[in-house]
């Protein structure tokens, strides 16, 4: 991915430092901030197409900025903590991150997830439109068909069904929150039960799992969503 703008967002001198070498090897062009004041002001300017920001920022708090980056657009963020509690990830997930990674991690699990949060910001909202045919396993899905396949078996899906497994089979092995399977799938004006998605999911789980009770390939991940396994 060549030509991409990044907003990193940290106060650590060194890890800024480390990211802006290790990103713009990988193709991206970088921007740093070291404080959350900053980082507004650069989102401005900048208009950056994805942001790496830090939870815990002096002058303003990475959630405060995750918050004002929503009220100006959808630009992708991935929330980068130091700590590993949970409340966190969830917290940075309600207020609109895209993702969540804690330190220490991998440069190439970073990439991986910039360039998943990326392609799916760049999707329209219903992801069978992606040509690519899907394959997780023994689940193969062919958006241009309009098929599922389980060890070859075709699986007969309806409409919304189909699109919430291809959204998780898109993205799979990363959590996908219960707000972007409703935006993504019933649009971001739905305002209808939000069982509605438990139900579809109760009904994948019983064509798909070998134990529906039990499930292995759809998981839920208590608070934020649910995760198709790699």
């Amino acid at each position: 991915m060549t030509d991409t703008t990044v907003l990193v967002v940290d106060d650590e001198p060194a890890f800024r430092e480390g990211l802006n070498l290790a990103l713009r090897k990988e193709g991206f062009e970088v921007h740093l901030a070291e404080d959350g004041e900053r980082a507004v002001e650069l989102f401005a300017s900048i208009k950056p197409q994805i942001v790496l920001l830090d939870v815990m920022l002096p002058r303003m708090s990475g959630i405060d900025v995750c918050r004002h980056i929503r009220a100006e657009g959808n630009t992708p963020v991935i929330m980068v903590s130091a700590r590993s509690e949970e409340i966190d990830a969830v917290v940075a997930l309600e207020v609109g991150a895209d993702d969540y990674i804690t330190k220490p991690y991998r440069l190439r699990e970073l990439v991986a997830r910039m360039r998943t949060v990326l392609r799916r910001s760049g999707q329209s909202e219903a992801p069978a439109e992606d040509k690519d045919v899907l394959v997780v396993d023994d689940l193969s899905l062919d958006p241009e068909r309009h098929e599922v396949r389980r060890a070859g078996e075709l699986i007969e899906l309806p409409l919304k069904e189909f699109q919430v497994l291809a959204l998780l089979m898109a993205n799979a092995g990363y959590v996908v929150t219960r707000d972007d399977l409703i935006n993504r799938v019933w649009g971001y004006d739905y305002y209808g039960d939000t069982k509605t998605l438990d139900v579809h999911i109760k009904r994948l789980r019983s064509k798909l799992e070998d134990d529906p009770a039990s499930p292995s390939k759809i998981v839920t991940i208590r608070g934020l969503g649910y995760k198709m396994t790699a």
